[in-house]
């Protein structure tokens, strides 16, 4: 009989060091010229999480703070997970990320997203340390995938959507979403121009932020069927399980809905069959480890997962090579371009076909740029 034993002193990687930078950036750009809200933050603070290993490699990823949340985010990660960190080899990133998963049990204020964003470092520790993208690391299916746009959230009229959609119905996007929830009077003037706009047979996509109530959604969801719209998101509280199942018995349009929810949560709607096409991202679905299980059980059920923006660099390239290595997904969103911050290159722009294409570098594949960072670093936990 053999036994075979590894001391944890023969792992070949340990986490050194961890630090978190705390990066401002101006919020000015995604009002599109209107006057920021009294009510809402004129500066985002987004965090920067790097780790430090006994190697010399380090890994990164970032959090968000478009809500006003990053500066809270940039303590707990550091203060939750620091010390938990020192001394673990990225390399058994399941065991890391089991751990936090548990630890997250009695942490009641917090989701997946701290997990998410940990994770995303480590993956990118490992695939650093393996000279190979995460795609590559997790099972390359593809070395590119379509984008759709979102469109402004500041359309306030049918003229103004017309124009919109007219824009990016010529350019390199695969697809348009718009975000509406002002009721079906409002909303279905304005689809019904977006539509006018781009032609049938070019994908457009509606998000109601889950702001309608069932029979608004019920009504807005028979115009999208008339105006042959690709998804309908988030029609109510992603929840409300009952309701999203009785739209999409009740309608044709497909149900795409779950971006809300934690990596455990999914599996209830999945369970159920209650809606059409699942939402995850790194960020709430519990990191590239989380995400990347999420995808399978979608495939399992005979599902797409449709990848959200997580309006953060580094988390939406992370999100960009799981989604490379699935085949279970059709778009990639693009968001505002001020998310792409802090990085040389612009990996997160789109080629002339309308695609997102893979970063072939090793872990999440892309470059910093320090000099950036270093001008909006506000603050280093360390």
């Amino acid at each position: 009989m053999f036994e075979c034993v590894v001391a944890q002193e023969e792992l070949g990687v340990k986490i050194t060091k961890v630090a978190v930078h705390r990066l401002e950036i101006d919020a000015t750009p995604w009002y599109f010229g209107h006057p920021i809200p009294a009510d809402e933050p004129r500066i985002w603070e987004y965090p920067l999480l790097v780790l430090e290993t006994d190697t010399g490699l380090t890994g990164y990823s970032m959090g968000m703070g478009a809500n006003g949340e990053g500066r809270t985010n940039s303590y707990a990660i550091f203060d939750l997970f620091s010390e938990f960190l020192i001394g673990k080899d990225p390399l058994q990133s399941e065991g890391i990320w089991q751990e936090i998963r548990r630890k997250n049990r009695h942490l009641y204020a917090h989701t997946d997203t701290l997990l998410g964003i940990v994770d995303v470092a480590i993956w990118d520790l490992r695939g650093k340390h393996a000279n190979l993208p995460i795609a590559d690391l997790l099972g390359r299916y593809r070395s590119k995938i379509p984008s759709y746009k979102t469109a402004s959230y500041f359309l306030d009229s049918p003229e103004a959507v017309f124009e919109e959609a007219s824009k990016y119905r010529n350019s390199k996007f695969a697809g348009l979403k718009f975000n509406m929830f002002g009721g079906p009077e409002i909303d279905i003037p304005k689809l019904t121009a977006a539509r006018e706009a781009v032609g049938f047979g070019f994908p457009l996509m509606l998000d109601a932020s889950s702001f309608y109530s069932y029979t608004d959604a019920l009504k807005v969801g028979h115009a999208l069927e008339e105006l042959d719209f690709h998804w309908f998101e988030e029609p109510v509280y992603d929840r409300q399980i009952g309701i999203l199942k009785r739209l999409s018995a009740e309608l044709h349009v497909p149900i795409l809905a779950t971006e809300t929810g934690g990596f455990a949560e999914k599996f209830n709607y999945l369970t159920s069959d209650a809606i059409d096409i699942y939402r995850g991202d790194v960020m709430n679905t519990g990191g590239v480890t989380g995400l990347k299980k999420m995808f399978s059980a979608c495939e399992g059920f005979g599902y797409n997962l449709e990848v959200h923006t997580a309006s953060s660099p580094l988390l939406d390239v992370a999100n960009l090579q799981v989604a490379c290595s699935v085949s279970n997904s059709e778009f990639m969103e693009t968001h505002h371009e001020m998310y792409n911050f802090g990085l040389k290159g612009n990996p997160l722009g789109t080629d002339d076909n309308g695609n997102l294409c893979l970063p072939e570098g090793p872990g999440l594949g892309v470059e910093l740029d320090w000099d950036w960072i270093e001008n909006h670093t506000v603050g280093i936990l360390k």
